[in-house]
């Protein structure tokens, strides 16, 4: 299990069953720079796979990721002021999974970022990552990140993978940080790196370009993208975006730097205003059509 300090992450359990992620080294709060872009140019393609909604499957110097798990079958869910309606199911189930070693959960509060299969999982799982007002409600084997606070996980090969958290902003960019998380509350991204592996970078539930261009100025440029988009919309904040919409994603996309773009997170919810299809005529727009997967 990987280990904190007070300054950098909230502790999750000191220890976990054999085989499980363990940390390296103390995390720290300046995460690194050259060697993350060199990484990015060492052209290993990082295998993921989409199962629908925020959730996706990526193998990283061989460990195994899990991105929000939603495995629930399609029903509607009370949240403050209506509804949220799942409409499809997952591509999978948590069993068809085979074993994880790390969730990477950018917040816990919403059931179309963690539903009650997903919250099953967490249970199952040696690590999750998440924010650190998530870590303590969650409990277990949660362990918050705060922004730029990092963890190095131990690879089964001896080597390390550093798992940085990083900022995100589940709502109005002109609002500031304070006034969303009031009523939202936290969301947290990650980003990845080891010697000699590329980058990766996994946004979590994020409106806000002005940190996507913070994230690129110390990591950028990553090799894999994973974007959460689908402009979810519902009447908190007067209908404003809730995450980026498809062609911001494409901004973002050229802001880092990105090799190869897997946009999550625009599909299977009656609150995403748009779909895969936007993703891809939006890309395609900028140019950069052709470093989208959709897996």
């Amino acid at each position: 299990m990987a280990s904190s300090d007070s300054s950098s992450a909230s502790s999750g359990p000191s220890s976990a069953a054999s085989g499980s992620p363990s940390a390296a080294s103390a995390p720290s709060t300046t995460p690194p720079n050259s060697p993350t872009a060199a990484a990015g140019t060492r052209g290993e393609r990082i295998p993921v796979r989409v199962f629908g909604g925020p959730t996706a499957l990526f193998e990283y110097g061989g460990l195994t990721f899990l991105t929000d798990p939603t495995f629930d079958a399609p029903r509607s869910y009370p949240v403050p002021g209506g509804e949220l309606v799942k409409t499809a199911p997952a591509a999978a189930t948590p069993a068809e999974l085979g074993r994880i070693d790390v969730v990477l959960l950018s917040h816990d509060e919403h059931p179309d970022n963690l539903d009650e299969s997903g919250r099953a999982l967490l249970a199952e799982t040696p690590l999750t990552l998440t924010t650190p007002s998530g870590a303590r409600r969650l409990g277990g084997a949660a362990q918050g990140l705060a922004p730029w606070a990092s963890v190095d996980l131990d690879r089964p090969d001896g080597r390390t993978v550093t798992v940085t958290g990083v900022p995100a902003l589940h709502g109005p960019e002109e609002l500031g940080a304070e006034e969303v998380e009031a009523t939202v509350g936290e969301v947290v991204g990650f980003v990845l790196t080891s010697a000699d592996l590329p980058t990766v970078y996994v946004s979590g539930d994020n409106a806000s370009l002005g940190l996507v261009r913070e994230i690129a100025a110390r990591f950028g440029p990553v090799d894999t993208a994973i974007l959460f988009a689908g402009a979810p919309r519902v009447p908190v904040f007067d209908g404003a975006l809730l995450v980026l919409d498809s062609a911001q994603a494409a901004e973002a996309a050229a802001i880092l730097g990105a090799r190869r773009v897997v946009p999550v997170h625009c599909d299977s919810w009656a609150h995403f205003t748009e779909g895969r299809n936007d993703v891809v005529a939006a890309f395609k727009a900028a140019g950069l059509d052709d470093r989208l997967q959709l897996a």
